[in-house]
């Protein structure tokens, strides 16, 4: 016989009902002792059908902050959609990769022994910075340095993973880190050498307002590390310009 739900259930389950999603996922994070900086993956501690009802809980918020900027949404036929469009954008596109798994990856044996330098790129990447959420837009090169141990991954799947990496706020410099990691984690490779050049939105849209300005930066692993030849190689395979 199913055992009746004692007063305190109750009370928890009521409790429980009127907590919004965003405090649940929040304590299971804290609960396993993770983090959740703003770039980085929290989707193994979100439920089926937390993340439509933290769009939910988002837009609600959003519509505070319109409300707050004194913004009529009520009769501006402009905006009366606006917190629900915003909180799709930041859930369902711009911060995606922080709510998603990552995407399935398919990985073939180096049948061949390839052990020759590989670039993959430019891949154009869209990311958000951390401390103004304005755009950082900008482009990707990859360089593979393959072992008789590699797995050899498609070309596609390289952009897979840089788009996954770069649908949160970011720091540029961080980003970089975080892509050369997960690209040393599910291809070994010898050697791994990114190279990633963007235009930073906060600088041109606000601040000094440059629009030509970009930042460049590289992250070198293994191989493209420990020799210098190596690493001019692939840097002058780089398009210029």
């Amino acid at each position: 016989m199913k055992a009746e739900p004692t007063p305190s259930t109750l009370a928890h389950a009521a409790d429980d009902e009127g907590t919004p999603v965003s405090v649940k996922i929040r304590e299971r994070i804290r609960a396993a002792r993770k983090r959740f900086h703003a770039n980085d993956n929290i989707a193994e501690f979100i439920e089926p059908g937390e993340l439509e009802a933290l769009l939910d809980e988002v837009e609600v918020k959003m519509q505070g902050v319109l409300d707050s900027l004194v913004i009529d949404t009520d009769s501006d036929h402009n905006t009366n959609d606006t917190a629900r469009r915003v909180a799709k954008l930041y859930l369902r596109e711009v911060f995606k990769g922080r709510y998603v798994k990552p995407p399935p990856i398919t990985d073939f044996p180096n049948a061949e022994h390839l052990n020759e330098l590989m670039i993959v790129g430019p891949l154009t990447v869209r990311s958000a910075c951390s401390h103004h959420f304005c755009p950082v837009i900008g482009k990707v090169w990859i360089g593979v340095m393959p072992n008789e141990h590699t797995n050899v991954i498609g070309l596609s799947k390289y952009a897979r993973l840089a788009e996954w990496v770069m649908g949160r706020p970011q720091i540029q410099e961080e980003a970089v880190v975080q892509l050369a990691d997960l690209i040393m984690e599910k291809t070994q490779p010898d050697g791994l050498a990114i190279v990633m050049e963007a235009t930073h939105y906060c600088m041109a849209w606000r601040g000094v307002k440059d629009m030509d300005s970009r930042m460049i930066n590289s992250v070198m692993r293994g191989a493209f590390l420990k020799d210098p030849t190596l690493r001019r190689e692939f840097l002058a395979l780089l398009p210029k310009g």
